[in-house]
């Protein structure tokens, strides 16, 4: 007798029950209901979402993919996951809406999962900044839309209006990366390795998460811990450097809750600065001082950062910055998601509102054959409110708390 070996292309496997997601049930339809608006206005009547930023946003589901894609499809009247075999039901349980599971059993089943709630023939929104050539010739090929849109802006633009709840969430990430920073500076010493000192904020951080957010999956958070000449790059990883006395250290805390970012950064001296760092390191925090004082509702991104570049200019160091002086916070992190249209950059015209959440981040980098070597970065993340700003980072900067060891 032949078994039968016929498997199904896609299923629904809601095992257990559903998890406790970071938001409650109308945060996230709140969420898909201004997508919909959205969606309306540029006539989409189906959205694919392939990233993890943009389905974790809407869902609450953050997806690993190992290779394998994942989606969220939004039409009018549903929100549905697509997810693959390996992770039986833990997407079900950890996403807002319903969940398809896909099967490995031949090739492109996550597209037939995905025509079963699009249909063929409509009109479908989709990613540009996301999906890759070879994902957007199977869409065409499995869904044969009459018309594609991307949503890439639209959904970059919700994401940068943070709702209370939203709010509130960073809030608490922003006091878990204090933390963070005060186990980071106990244990700095010299003769201690950086990947040493990351480890301990790392440990910390996860061990405040978990207190705090008991029905969590805990994932990501990280430290970049760098010291002497491994502080030049604001992104530089971690190494095995042992720190010496009189060293610079860039201090930066990464906590991670259910997708959402939060980081602290700042500049450190182990035992001793010297005279040439401590001018740059003053002049560093003079301009973090004065960016902070600047981000209120009204004011432009373009606006903010020319104000710190005359700032810089005036005391002869604007050739020794390197990047942007803040950006947006909410769903992302260092690989994946990115709200580039609230970045404190010249090319951004974005005006700043209440809700919105910005860092501001100066960095100036210093050659190491120059006097005052290193990279100096002061970073604190700010909610925009009707009158101002709030600085939700309570860590302390400059060099009165941060020359230790």
């Amino acid at each position: 007798m032949t078994a039968d070996l016929s498997r199904p292309e896609f299923y629904r496997y809601h095992n257990g029950t559903e998890a406790r997601l970071p938001f409650e049930a109308a945060e996230y339809e709140a969420r898909l209901a201004g997508l919909r608006t959205r969606m309306e206005a540029l006539g989409a009547e189906a959205a694919v979402f392939t990233s993890m930023h943009n389905i974790a946003y809407y869902s609450g589901f953050l997806y690993c993919a190992f290779g394998r894609p994942y989606a969220l499809v939004v039409t009018p009247t549903e929100s549905v996951t697509i997810s693959a075999g390996i992770d039986a039901g833990q997407p079900w349980r950890r996403c807002h809406g319903d969940n398809i599971t896909y099967t490995d059993w031949q090739r492109d089943n996550y597209w037939r999962a995905i025509r079963s709630v699009t249909g063929e023939g409509r009109v479908i929104g989709y990613e540009s900044d996301h999906l890759s050539l070879l994902q957007k010739g199977k869409l065409d090929s499995f869904l044969s839309p009459s018309k594609t849109v991307d949503l890439f802006d639209t959904t970059m633009r919700q994401r940068m209006m943070k709702s209370p709840a939203e709010i509130a969430l960073i809030r608490q990430g922003a006091q878990v990366a204090d933390v963070g920073g005060y186990a980071i500076r106990e244990a700095v010493k010299a003769g201690v390795r950086e990947i040493d000192v990351a480890m301990a904020g790392r440990d910390a951080m996860e061990l405040e998460i978990a207190k705090r957010f008991p029905d969590a999956e805990y994932r990501d958070t990280w430290v970049w811990f760098q010291s002497g000449l491994n502080t030049d790059g604001a992104h530089n990883p971690v190494t095995g450097r042992v720190l010496e006395r009189g060293d610079i250290l860039s201090l930066n805390t990464f906590p991670m809750i259910s997708g959402y970012y939060t980081a602290l950064e700042r500049t450190m001296f182990v035992q001793e600065v010297d005279a040439a760092s401590l001018k740059i390191w003053e002049a560093n925090v003079a301009a973090h001082e004065y960016g902070m004082s600047l981000l209120k509702p009204g004011a432009s991104c373009a606006e903010v950062t020319h104000k710190i570049n005359d700032f810089f200019a005036a005391r002869d160091l604007l050739q020794y910055r390197t990047f942007g002086y803040g950006h947006s916070f909410g769903v992302l992190s260092h690989y994946y998601g990115r709200e580039a249209g609230l970045e404190l950059r010249e090319d951004i015209d974005t005006v700043l509102e209440p809700g919105m959440v910005i860092s501001m981040e100066p960095m100036l980098t210093i050659a190491n054959d120059q006097p005052g070597a290193g990279g100096y970065r002061e970073h604190d993340i700010l909610v925009i409110t009707e009158d101002g700003n709030e600085n939700i980072t309570g860590y302390p900067y400059g060099p009165e708390f941060n020359v230790v060891g």
